[in-house]
């Protein structure tokens, strides 16, 4: 388990989360292989193809938090050293704050108790948590995608992303869903449907008083998403623009 007080957060966002990952991942994976350099003086995560070096994609990262085996704890990057206290990862305290959730709004969270004491399975438990953490950040600030990153010693820095992806239309979304549902886990798919329109900027309709199905729809088109009686997307129908 990651920090479980903070998961209802990552379950809502986590459709949408998927979409700009996924967004990210084809960005980057264009390039063939390829590495990610930080630079700290201006400010920017590059990732650039390895044959051809003026192949890039460049982002400008906001630090959220770093995940250290060490103290094992995290520390929200408005208490980092690093950090901006008032910035992006300033809302996140602010909105633990404002709700009363003690683990947004302390500085520094020791790992649960069921996290693994080392090896490989720690690595493994840090590589979840980064992830969790990110999809939080996106659903408290509204920014995406997230990238998380080793700095040594087997800490991970978690960054939201300011990258040269479009937003993510109704149309992305009917040819990305039926890819990526298979290694989701929505407890509630239809929360994570109306998150992911509120995130998305989409226009959201539910079908009937029973919510068993929503249309959503933007410029792109309008998709109507299924599901069965235990919230899951069981079908997608669309009707996209040429």
């Amino acid at each position: 388990m990651t920090f479980a007080a903070l998961q209802p957060l990552a379950e809502r966002a986590s459709l949408f989360a998927a979409y700009r990952q996924d967004a990210l991942a084809t960005a980057v994976n264009a390039l063939g292989d390829h590495r990610w350099d930080a630079d700290l003086g201006a400010g920017t995560l590059t990732f650039t193809a390895s044959d051809d070096p003026s192949r890039q994609v460049v982002t400008k990262p906001t630090l959220i938090a770093t995940i250290a085996p060490g103290p094992r704890s995290m520390l929200w990057a408005w208490a980092h050293p690093q950090g901006d206290p008032s910035g992006v990862a300033g809302q996140l305290r602010d909105y633990g704050t404002q709700y009363e959730l003690t683990d947004l709004a302390q500085p520094e969270l020791a790992f649960p108790e069921d996290a693994p004491a080392d090896g490989e399975e720690l690595d493994a438990w840090i590589l979840r948590t980064a992830e969790q953490i990110g999809t939080i950040a996106t659903e408290i600030t509204g920014r995406s995608p997230h990238f998380s990153a080793p700095v040594g010693g087997g800490t991970r820095a978690v960054f939201l992303l300011d990258a040269p992806i479009p937003p993510t239309t109704v149309a992305d979304a009917v040819i990305a869903t039926p890819r990526l549902l298979p290694a989701l886990t929505l407890t509630d798919a239809r929360s994570a449907l109306w998150d992911a329109a509120r995130l998305a900027g989409w226009n959201l309709q539910w079908v009937d008083e029973a919510f068993s199905a929503a249309t959503v729809s933007d410029a792109s088109g309008t998709a109507t998403f299924r599901f069965d009686e235990h919230a899951r997307i069981i079908g997608v129908e669309s009707q996209l623009g040429g």
